[in-house]
């Protein structure tokens, strides 16, 4: 039978980690491994003890003001491979597993390992007094419009690369060796996704949606644009750039152009004041 990993890494979002551990428990099939890397996050281990999905925490040195994501995800997965996964799910912190999530990945992966996987994501509003509810998330249903999201049954194939998302991605040992993973070179906030998506399209993958695979966001503040995330930014767009000859998060520079934060500058963005 496959064997199916979930990675999911943290820092704070401890209520958010509990949750995800319990719809993991819960679904139609459990994973195999579950691991979680803490970043900088000393009290992880404490909060899944005696949860539903046993867990296994990897501990990893950070800056709380730019967290590790790539080398963390990296981490993550390489351990669930060595611990003989076949199919590893990438799954964020703040995303409750949809009951037929591990199982959708693991028939979408084991049938076409070549593709790296997304499933929809469904962005929850704020829960009531009792939480949502982690057994009917399927009355939740409602996915992110700016993503594909097949019905439960359907796939999508050819997906673009620059809608490619860590919220809730899956794929095989043999697809992870070919991306040669997130590019550690970017810290803090944004872009990595983004990368990610491009170096699968270079080693010859393709990017595709299953529809079985549900995954529920649970609500939490944002800022929009994020501005206290803005030299990051420009830091990490400056090196996709390098990378790839473009900017991504052109939105976001926008906004902050029109707030009068950054300029831009040939085909650069700098920081004012």
């Amino acid at each position: 039978m496959t064997a199916v990993g979930v990675v999911s890494v943290v820092h704070g979002r401890h209520d958010h980690l509990r949750a995800q551990q319990a719809t993991l428990a819960r679904g139609e099939r459990a994973p195999d491994v579950y691991v979680v890397v803490a970043m900088g996050d000393p009290e992880v281990e404490r909060v899944l003890a005696g949860g539903g999905a046993q867990a296994q925490v990897l501990a990893l040195e950070a800056d709380p003001r730019r967290l590790p994501l790539a080398a963390a995800r990296n981490r993550g997965f390489e351990a669930a491979f060595a611990a003989g996964c076949d199919v590893v799910v990438g799954l964020d912190v703040d995303c409750l597993a949809g009951p037929g999530l591990v199982a959708g990945y693991a028939d979408a992966v084991t049938t076409d390992p070549d593709r790296v996987w997304s499933g929809p994501v469904t962005y929850l509003s704020p829960p009531g007094p009792g939480g949502y509810p982690l057994d009917r998330l399927e009355e939740l249903d409602d996915p992110h419009p700016a993503r594909p999201a097949p019905a439960p049954g359907a796939v999508e194939t050819g997906g673009d690369p620059d809608l490619f998302w860590s919220l809730s991605f899956a794929l095989s040992a043999q697809a992870w060796e070919r991306t040669g993973g997130f590019d550690e070179a970017y810290a803090g906030y944004g872009a990595e996704d983004t990368d990610f998506g491009r170096r699968v399209v270079r080693a010859g993958l393709d990017l595709a949606w299953v529809g079985a695979a549900r995954a529920y966001h649970q609500h939490h503040p944002v800022s929009s644009p994020p501005i206290e995330h803005l030299d990051d930014i420009l830091r990490n767009g400056r090196l996709y750039r390098a990378r790839w000859g473009s900017w991504p998060m052109r939105g976001w520079l926008e906004e902050f152009e029109r707030r009068g934060l950054v300029a831009r500058r040939g085909e650069d963005w700098v920081r004012l004041g």
